[in-house]
């Protein structure tokens, strides 16, 4: 791969990640603090949905609650 084809394609990738922030009205670091929240968050319906899967009896509401207030975070986001 030449160099002059490397740099178009660094820079077809940066101008995506302007370009999808700039489309969400955030900066980089806005967004990226945002999706980290959103990363974790999942990770924590997934965990209560995993233990309820093996005791029913614990988090038998935690993982919907949690999707349903993070989809209210999307939709309300912008």
């Amino acid at each position: 791969m030449s160099d002059s084809t490397q740099v178009s394609q660094k820079q077809s990738f940066f101008s995506a990640m302007r370009s999808h922030t700039a489309s969400v009205g955030e900066s980089y670091f806005g967004h990226m603090r945002f999706a980290l929240r959103f990363a974790g968050l999942l990770f924590a319906a997934g965990g209560a949905a995993l233990v309820h899967a093996v005791l029913p009896a614990l988090f038998e509401t935690t993982a919907s609650r949690m999707i349903r207030r993070m989809y209210a975070m999307i939709e309300t986001r912008h």
